[in-house]
Formats: C-alpha cells, structure tokens, sequence
C-alpha cells in the first residue's frame, strides 16, 4: 500500500497539480491585493465611497440578534467580478505573448527536395511517348 501511494505521488500529473495550486494561491494574493489595494480605490471615488458591506437587517432584537448581511453579499459579488475581469485580462494577455512566441519559434516552410509535380509528369508522359513508339 505504502509502494502505490510512493508511485501515485511520483507521478508527473499529482506534481503537476501541487505546483498548479501553490502557484494558484500565490496567484490569488496578486489579484485580491490589485482589486483590494489598486481598483477598489478608483472606483471608490466614482461612487463617493459607498461601501455595501455595512447594509444589513437584524433578524431579532438586542445585541445578539442575527444580522442577514445582504451588503457583504453585494461586495462579494463586486469583488468577484471585478477579479473576473482581472483575471480575464491577464488571460488574455499571457496568450498573445505565447501565441507571439509560437510564431516566431515555427521553422520556415522546407523547400522540395525532390522534382516538382510538372517534372514527374513531364517523365511520364516521356516515357509513355517512348514506350508506343
């Protein structure tokens, strides 16, 4: 059991996926931190700074009573969307440069090597002639 589990750890695909979700997080911290710290900010000040994470209702009285926070909802929403669009624009960027680098790396069509098309038909149709003559 121990020797499946050492072969199922040493295969390409699990370390694959641990470096994907390591670089995923570390990713994650980029985007919340551009949204939180750079974007959020600009578009505070088109708004006038209106933050929805305060709105709610109180389901009860007192200090104790259940809030139905529908606000932070309302933000969760906005933040998603906009690393969405964050992310969306990353994508799209890291693709024009591999597709830039793809095309340079193509090797030039190979010239023929051999006779061209016209010249196998011109000895065939040689041979034929000589053939019935």
């Amino acid at each position: 059991m121990i020797k499946e589990f050492q072969e199922f750890i040493a295969k390409g695909n699990v370390m694959d996926m641990a470096v994907g979700i390591i670089i995923g997080a570390a990713f994650t911290a980029i985007v919340t931190s551009l949204v939180d710290d750079l974007i959020n900010p600009i578009i505070s000040l088109f708004t006038g700074g209106i933050d929805f994470s305060g709105l709610g209702v109180a389901l009860g009285e007192g200090d104790d009573a259940a809030m139905f926070a529908y606000g932070n909802f309302i933000m969760a929403v906005i933040n998603f969307l906009i690393i969405a669009w964050v992310v969306f624009l990353l994508v799209k960027m890291v693709n024009r440069v591999k597709d830039a680098a793809m095309k340079e790396e193509e090797p030039a069509p190979e010239e023929p090597t051999g006779p061209t098309q016209e010249e196998l038909l011109a000895e065939i149709r040689d041979a034929l002639k000589a053939q019935s003559a």
